[in-house]
């Protein structure tokens, strides 16, 4: 009897070896793993055979290590069999074991992330605590000098407003507001100050809504202001609202008072050219009810008026003629450049006043970065706003007023895609 060694990856390919080479006649004496897979080499799986050796049959067997030929020697196709059922159990546990590995990787994985988290929350809070000391030491004096001791946690949002150009006594009044209101809980950082001082901002701007015109109702708007703050193009801005963009469209008739500048009369001409609307032109306040009878059939009047500095009486007090001898009631909106200096825009206020002014509009939302003097002057003279002009684009870049929209700006800068809801 002759014993042969056959070495292979797997239990099966070693036997297949013993097979080929020895044929079904050959028995088999041993399977075993002699070297386990690593991650770099293979396993190695030994298979011993016994064949018989014509040469040596005569002989006496040699004494060996293996068992006795009835206790271990099968025939080689059982074998296979058992060796394939051995192979199977063993890709089943090796299968297992790594499924077991996964597992305990993928909650590693999870306990690391866990803690990834608390770190990157102790991060924020950290960070927020930086911002807070870096604010602390802005050059704002202010508020010592106003006796108004500013929590570390407020100095963000009392530096961007202060920037936003909000006059420094308006600003603190809103501050003190929000100091006494505000509850505790909120204040764990400095995105909560600023989210609930914005809604306070928010609530302190008065906003005239935009309503329907009834039926059997005329609606006479008169615009008045400054020389150069965009008064024609606001009135072509909402004559095409009105009349073409509006779920409910209106009848617009337009009145122009401003006859001393003839490119400004020849502009609004244009306009209303090109929407197919009725205009009139007038010198004289006794002219002015003759004017308005004659556009009777419109639903909605908008009137233009000359520019004039806050300082000509004499204009101003001839434009208050019209707006006396009228047999109508009229709406009068002063219309303001949202980049004036607050000194400018109380003073011009202050010399319309006498008009009996119903409502704000501003304009030049595009001309300027500093919005905090618009809210200031709402803030001071409580009158409400109706409409935002934010560029010279006819009908487009007009908004319908609404205290997110300046609140926004003030805080954050105007953007242009902020129009894409209020505008509506």
């Amino acid at each position: 009897m002759k014993f042969l060694t056959f070495s292979a990856e797997s239990p099966a390919d070693a036997l297949n070896q013993a097979q080929v080479q020895c044929g079904e006649d050959a028995l088999v004496v041993s399977t075993k793993q002699v070297k386990k897979k690593s991650l770099n080499t293979p396993a190695l799986y030994e298979v011993v055979v016994a064949v018989e050796d014509s040469k040596t049959k005569q002989k006496p067997p040699k004494k060996s290590k293996y068992k006795s030929d009835k206790d271990v020697l099968l025939n080689i196709s059982e074998a296979a069999k058992q060796i394939s059922q051995i192979a199977k159990e063993t890709d089943k546990t090796l299968s297992l074991r790594k499924e077991k590995k996964i597992s305990q990787q993928k909650k590693m994985h999870n306990e690391n992330a866990g803690n990834v988290g608390e770190i990157k929350d102790e991060i924020v809070k950290l960070t927020d605590k930086i911002k807070i000391i870096q604010e602390m030491f802005w050059e704002e004096k202010s508020s010592s000098r106003n006796n108004l001791a500013i929590p570390p946690e407020f100095a963000e949002i009392y530096k961007l407003a202060k920037i936003s150009g909000i006059e420094s006594n308006h600003l603190d009044s809103v501050m003190r507001l929000t100091l006494e209101h505000m509850p505790l809980k909120m204040r764990h950082s400095s995105e909560s100050v600023k989210r609930y001082f914005q809604v306070l901002l928010r609530k302190m701007v008065p906003i005239r809504y935009e309503r329907e015109v009834e039926r059997g109702v005329k609606k006479i708007i008169m615009f008045v202001g400054p020389t150069g703050v965009g008064k024609t193009t606001t009135i072509a801005k909402l004559a095409a609202r009105f009349s073409y963009i509006k779920e409910r469209r209106d009848k617009v008739g337009i009145i122009t008072l401003d006859t001393y500048r003839i490119g400004a009369v020849e502009q609004l001409f244009q306009y209303a050219k090109m929407m197919k609307l009725p205009m009139e032109d007038v010198i004289e306040p006794s002219d002015f009810n003759s004017a308005l009878r004659s556009l009777s059939h419109c639903s909605t009047i908008l009137i233009d008026t000359v520019g004039s500095s806050q300082y000509d009486k004499d204009k101003l007090t001839k434009l208050n003629q019209f707006i006396q001898n009228s047999e109508y009631e009229i709406d009068v909106n002063l219309v303001l450049s949202a980049g004036s200096k607050f000194e400018d825009l109380k003073s011009t206020y202050k010399n319309f006043s006498f008009l009996n002014i119903d409502t704000l509009i501003f304009t030049k939302f595009d001309e300027t970065k500093t919005f905090g003097t618009v809210f200031s002057l709402i803030y001071d003279i409580n009158k409400p706003v109706s409409y935002f002009s934010i560029g010279q684009e006819v009908p487009d870049d007009i908004v319908v007023a609404n205290s997110d929209f300046l609140i926004e700006c003030m805080l954050n800068g105007f953007k242009r895609r902020q129009n894409a809801n209020t505008s509506k």
